[in-house]
C-alpha cells in the first residue's frame, strides 16, 4: 500500500509527480487497512537532506504490504543546520518527544557527515544516543544507514569503526552469504550495492559480538548485517537508497572543490559507476580543467547533463525487495498499539523464531 501524505511535507508531493502513489489523508481514513509509523531520523547535512527524504520515503511506499505507511521525519540537536533547512525542520518535522509519546512500529536512521576522529565527539553523539536507548526497548526493528551503522554498533557493541587508506565508493558486486534469513528472502543472490565512505567496520568483528552478516562484497565488505536475535536491528554499510544520480553529485562536489583549490589532487571516478562514455566525457573535462585552474572563470560548467543519460540503477529493484521484506515482519509481529514493540506471544530476543 502506499504511503499517507498526513502532512504537507514537500518530498510527498515530489514523489506524486515523479509517479509513486501517495495516498491522501481522506482517502486513508476510508480504507480499513491498519496503519505502520515509521519513524525517520534524518541526520544528513543540508545540502541532502529532502534528497534523503525522498530516497528513503520511495523505498518505503514501494513495500506492498496490506499497511498505509506514515513515515514521520524527525531529527536531532548537535547537527549545524543553515536557515533553509532549519525552516524545512520547523515546518515539517515532527519532535522526538512528541514521536516517543506517540509510539513507532520502526525507525529509519540516516547517515551524517561527521567532522572528528571519533563518533563519540560529536556534537550529535548524546541526542543520537538517546534515540538509540529508547528505540531499542520500545520499536520493534530499528534500520540504520552507514554512519549510522558506524555509531550504533559503536553504541551496541563497543567496535569503534577503522578509516579506510581511501575513500570507498562506487557501486560494487556483493553476495547473499545466508540465504535463509527472511530479510533476503526471495532476492537476486548476487546484486550491486553503491557505498560511499572513509571507513569500515569488519564481518569478523561483528560475528565476535554475534552480529550475523547477510549480505557481502569481496570489494567493499559487509552491506548487510542484523543484531544477533536476527531482526531488531538491521544495519546497511552502503546505500541502497541512492538514485542513479547520487554518486555523480559527490563526484562533482569533489571536482568543484578542486577547481576551488581545497583539495590538491583531482578526484578519482567512483568505481564500476561511470561507463565508458561517461568516463570519456569526464575524462575531456578533467583534461579542461586542469588546462584552465590558473583561471578558473574561463573553466566551463561541470557536463551532468551530458553524464546523466549514461547512468544506471543496478540496485533499486533488491533494495524494494530487502524493504518489503523488512516491513512485511515488522507488520507480522509489531503491536496494533504502536507505543509497544510486539504483538503478545513475540520474545523479544528471537522475534522471528530463528533459533
Amino acid at each position: 500500500m502506499p504511503i499517507v501524505a498526513h502532512t504537507p511535507l514537500p518530498t510527498f508531493r515530489r514523489l506524486q509527480e515523479e509517479g509513486e502513489d501517495i495516498l491522501n489523508p481522506d482517502r486513508a481514513t476510508h480504507q480499513h487497512i491498519r496503519e505502520l509509523h515509521i519513524g525517520f531520523l534524518n541526520i544528513m547535512p543540508d545540502t541532502a537532506l529532502e534528497a534523503t527524504e525522498r530516497q528513503f520515503f520511495r523505498l518505503v511506499g514501494a513495500c506492498n504490504q496490506i499497511a498505509q505507511f506514515h513515515v514521520h521525519p524527525f531529527t536531532i540537536q548537535g547537527l549545524p543546520r543553515g536557515a533553509a533547512a532549519q525552516e524545512h525542520i520547523d515546518t515539517y518535522y515532527e519532535t522526538f518527544e512528541q514521536l516517543k509519546q506517540d509510539g513507532l512500529d520502526a525507525l529509519i536512521i540516516s547517515g551524517a557527515n561527521v567532522t572528528r576522529p571519533h563518533l563519540q565527539e560529536e556534537d550529535f553523539w548524546q541526542p543520537l544516543s538517546e534515540v538509540f536507548q529508547w528505540a531499542k526497548e520500545n520499536v520493534t526493528s530499528i534500520l540504520c544507514s552507514c554512519l549510522a551503522t558506524h555509531a550504533l554498533i559503536q553504541f551496541c557493541y563497543g567496535i569503534e569503526r577503522t578509516r579506510l587508506p581511501a575513500k570507498r565508493w562506487g557501486v560494487y558486486a556483493h553476495k547473499v552469504i545466508d540465504r535463509k534469513h527472511p530479510l533476503i528472502a526471495e532476492i537476486n543472490t548476487r546484486f550491486d550495492v553503491p557505498h560511499s565512505r572513509f571507513n569500515a567496520v569488519f564481518q569478523e568483528d561483528l560475528a565476535k559480538h554475534g552480529v550475523k552478516t547477510l549480505v557481502s562484497s569481496d570489494e567493499a565488505g559487509v552491506h548487510l548485517a542484523v543484531s544477533p536475535d536476527g531482526f531488531r536491528i538491521v544495519f546497511f554499510q552502503g546505500h541502497p537508497e541512492y538514485d542513479n544520480i547520487s554518486l555523480l553529485k559527490e563526484y562533482k562536489r569533489e571536482v568543484l572543490r578542486y577547481i576551488n583549490q581545497e583539495i590538491d589532487t583531482y578526484p578519482p571516478f567512483p568505481q564500476h559507476y561511470f561507463n565508458t562514455e561517461a568516463q570519456v566525457i569526464l575524462t575531456r573535462y578533467q583534461t579542461h580543467v586542469q588546462n584552465n585552474l590558473a583561471n578558473p572563470q574561463a573553466i566551463r560548467p561541470f557536463p551532468e547533463q551530458e553524464v546523466s543519460p549514461f547512468l544506471d540503477n543496478t540496485w533499486r529493484d533488491t533494495a524494494k525487495a530487502v524493504f518489503n521484506n523488512w516491513l512485511g515482519k515488522v507488520y507480522q509481529i509489531t503491536n496494533q498499539d504502536r507505543r509497544l514493540p510486539f504483538m503478545e506471544g513475540i520474545n523479544p530476543n528471537d522475534p522471528l523464531n530463528l533459533q
